[in-house]
C-alpha cells in the first residue's frame, strides 16, 4: 500500500514538473515571438513609413506604454537620464548649487533662480532669488514663445548648461530688480550635495526637533550627526519631521530605525516573486539611544522609505506618531542595467515592517475597466499587533496616533504664490533691506503689509472663488427646485457678501498671507533653514507633539494597548 502511495507521489510530482516545464516553454515562446514582431514593425515602420519616423522616441514610447500597465514606480531609464537618477539616490551633482523656474519675463520667457543653496557657488558668488538668467557662456537664454510650451524645455537647457565638471567656472550674466544694467557673475562649478536634514534644532522644554527631507546614501549618518549635537544641548525629548519625505533608499532607513533601538531587531521583510527579493533586515550596530521619546510628523506625502521608519517605530512602540495618514507605498524598485547605459527601475518586491503588515494602499495588479487603480477599502485591511499588543491595519499608509488635520490656508494665498506675487515682492523688499532680524524673531511690519497691498494692485491678480462659484450652482438647483421664491432675500444676502473684494480679502486673510511672506523674506536672508524656523513657530502639529512629550503619562498610555470593552466592564466592577 505504501508503495502505490509512494508511486502515486512521484507519478503526480512528474506531471506537475511536466506541467511547469510546458507553461514556462510557452511562456518564453511568447516572449521571442512578441520580441519579433516588435522588431520587424520597427524595421517596416523605418523602411516604408511615407516620412521619417524617430525611431528612439517611438522606442521609448513603446517601452514607457508597456511599463503604465503596471505601477509608476517601474519605470525605464534612459542613459542621458541617469544623472537625474543618480541625483535622487545620492543628492550630489556637479554645478553652481540653485533652485530655477521658467517664468514670463518682458513678453519672453526666461529663467528665473528661485533659490540659490546655502554655501554653494551659486549663493557664494553673489547670485540671488530673483535673478532673470539672461545668458550662460555668452549663450543667449531668454527666448520667444510661452511658458507653456517652450519652459520646460528652457529650464532643461539652463539646467544643462549650469552644469558641468566640479573646479571649471561658468559665466552667468543676470538681470536684477533695483538695477539699471545686467550682471555678470564668474562662478566655479563644485560638487553639490543637498542635505538631507535642512533644519535641526532645540525648541522649548528642551524638545529636539529634526526637518528630514529624504532618503539618500548619506541621510543616515547627517541625521545621526544632527541627533548627537541635539543630545550634546541636553535634549530630553525628540521631533523628527518627515512630512512630505517620498522615501529613498531602503537601507538608510533601516540604520535611522537602528540609532532608537537594541541590535537584532527586524525592522523590515521584503517578499517578491524572485528568490532574492525575499530578504530579512535587521538592526546589525548598537543603538545611539534606547529610552528617548519620540515623536514623529507624517502627511500625505510621506511615503515608502518614511512609512518604515515611522511603521517600524510604531510597530516597536519606539514612537509615537502625529499627523495624517501616510501616503502607503509598501513596494521595493531595484535596478537593472539594460544595454546601451540604459536601465530599468523595477518593483520587485513588497515590504512588510515588524509586526507582519504591509502598508501598501493601492492594488496595481487589479485594475478597473478604464485602467484606473483604487486604494485598498478599509474593509478588507487586516489587524495586527504592536510590540505591547496595540492594534494596526495593514494595506493603508501608517495611521498616527493623534490624527491631526493640515492647517488649511485661503485659496487666494494659493493664487499670490502662483502668480508669483509674493515671490515678487520678497524680490523687492529684499533689495531695500539688507539686513533683518534673526528668523526666530522676523516679521515684517503692518506698513510693510500696506505696501504688498499696494503692490497687489498694481499687477493683473485674478483669483478664483469656489465660494463664488458654488453659490452660482446653488442658485441653479434652488430655482430648479422652487425654494428661490422663498429664500430669494437671504439668498441675496449672502451673495453680497461673496462677491470678490480685493481690499476687504486681503484684510480678511492677513495673518495668512503675513506668515507665508514673512517664510519667503526669511529663506532669502537664512535659506531653507530661516524658512523652517518661520514656519515651526504657528504649526499646530508640532505644538501638539511637544504637549504629548511634556506629558509623561500620555505618552506612555499612547505606547500601550486600549483595554478591552470587557476587561474595562471588569474593572468598573
Amino acid at each position: 500500500m505504501k508503495r502505490k502511495a509512494v508511486l502515486l507521489i512521484a507519478l503526480l510530482s512528474i506531471l506537475s514538473f511536466r506541467a511547469n516545464a510546458q507553461e514556462n516553454d510557452k511562456k518564453y515562446f511568447d516572449i521571442n515571438k512578441y520580441i519579433e514582431i516588435f522588431n520587424s514593425t520597427l524595421r517596416d515602420l523605418d523602411i516604408y513609413y511615407v516620412d521619417s519616423i524617430d525611431v528612439e522616441k517611438n522606442v521609448k514610447t513603446a517601452i514607457t506604454g508597456m511599463l503604465s500597465n503596471l505601477d509608476p514606480y517601474t519605470n525605464f531609464i534612459m542613459e542621458e537620464e541617469m544623472d537625474d537618477f543618480k541625483f535622487m539616490t545620492t543628492g550630489e551633482y556637479a554645478g553652481i548649487g540653485s533652485y530655477i523656474l521658467a517664468r514670463e519675463h518682458n513678453g519672453k520667457v526666461a529663467v528665473m533662480i528661485t533659490e540659490p543653496y546655502e554655501n554653494m557657488p551659486a549663493a557664494k558668488s553673489g547670485l540671488k532669488a530673483g535673478d532673470i538668467i539672461l545668458s550662460i557662456d555668452g549663450e543667449d537664454m531668454v527666448k520667444d514663445g510661452s511658458v507653456d510650451k517652450i519652459g520646460r524645455e528652457l529650464s532643461n537647457k539652463v539646467s544643462t548648461s549650469l552644469k558641468g565638471q566640479a573646479g571649471t567656472e561658468v559665466v552667468v550674466k543676470i538681470e536684477r530688480v533695483g538695477k539699471k544694467k545686467p550682471m555678470e557673475f564668474k562662478v566655479k562649478r563644485e560638487l553639490i550635495h543637498v542635505g538631507a536634514v535642512p533644519y535641526y534644532g532645540v525648541l522649548s522644554d528642551n524638545v529636539g526637533y529634526i526637518s528630514f527631507s529624504g532618503f539618500t546614501d548619506k541621510s543616515a549618518s547627517e541625521v545621526k550627526n544632527a541627533f548627537l549635537d541635539l543630545k550634546s544641548q541636553g535634549i530630553t525629548s525628540l521631533i523628527i519631521d518627515i512630512r512630505g519625505n517620498s522615501g529613498g533608499l531602503l537601507d538608510d532607513a533601516i540604520q535611522i530605525v537602528n540609532f532608537f533601538v537594541p541590535k537584532g531587531e527586524v525592522v523590515l521583510t521584503t517578499k517578491g516573486k524572485m528568490k532574492q527579493a525575499e530578504r530579512t533586515y535587521r538592526t546589525t550596530l548598537a543603538p545611539i539611544d534606547t529610552e528617548i521619546p519620540i515623536a514623529i510628523l507624517v502627511d500625505r506625502g510621506s511615503a515608502s522609505s518614511s512609512e518604515i521608519l515611522s511603521g517600524s517605530l510604531q510597530d516597536m512602540d519606539r514612537a509615537v506618531i502625529l499627523g495624517q495618514r501616510t501616503f502607503g507605498k509598501g513596494l521595493v524598485q531595484m535596478t537593472r542595467e539594460l544595454p546601451y547605459g540604459a536601465s530599468l527601475k523595477i518593483t520587485s518586491s513588497k515590504y512588510y515592517i515588524p509586526s507582519g503588515r504591509c502598508i501598501q494602499a493601492i492594488d496595481y495588479t487589479h485594475r478597473n475597466e478604464d485602467g484606473s487603480v483604487g486604494r485598498i477599502p478599509d474593509s478588507l485591511t487586516h489587524v495586527f499587533k504592536t510590540a505591547s499588543g496595540r492594534e494596526v491595519r495593514d494595506g493603508g499608509g501608517i495611521s498616527p496616533d493623534f490624527e491631526l488635520e493640515p492647517e488649511k490656508y485661503p485659496s487666494m494665498l494659493y493664487y499670490l504664490i502662483n502668480q508669483n506675487i509674493v515671490f515678487d515682492f520678497a524680490t523687492i523688499w529684499t533689495e531695500k533691506n539688507p539686513k533683518i532680524a534673526s528668523a526666530n524673531e522676523f516679521s515684517i511690519s503692518d506698513k510693510d503689509y500696506e505696501e504688498f497691498k499696494a503692490f497687489v494692485k498694481t499687477k493683473d491678480f485674478k483669483y478664483d472663488q469656489t465660494s463664488e462659484k458654488t453659490m452660482s450652482t446653488l442658485k441653479e438647483i434652488m430655482e430648479f427646485e422652487g425654494y428661490m421664491k422663498t429664500a430669494e432675500d437671504e439668498f441675496k444676502a449672502l451673495e453680497a457678501k461673496l462677491v470678490p473684494d480685493l481690499d476687504r480679502d486681503l484684510e480678511t486673510f492677513k495673518n495668512d498671507i503675513v506668515e507665508y511672506l514673512n517664510m519667503e523674506i526669511a529663506k532669502r536672508y537664512y535659506y531653507n533653514r530661516g524658512e523652517t524656523i518661520v514656519q515651526l513657530r504657528n504649526d499646530n502639529v508640532v505644538k501638539k507633539a511637544i504637549e504629548v512629550l511634556n506629558d509623561k503619562d500620555l505618552y506612555a498610555k499612547t505606547l500601550q494597548p486600549k483595554a478591552s470593552e470587557e476587561a474595562q466592564a471588569n474593572i468598573m466592577k
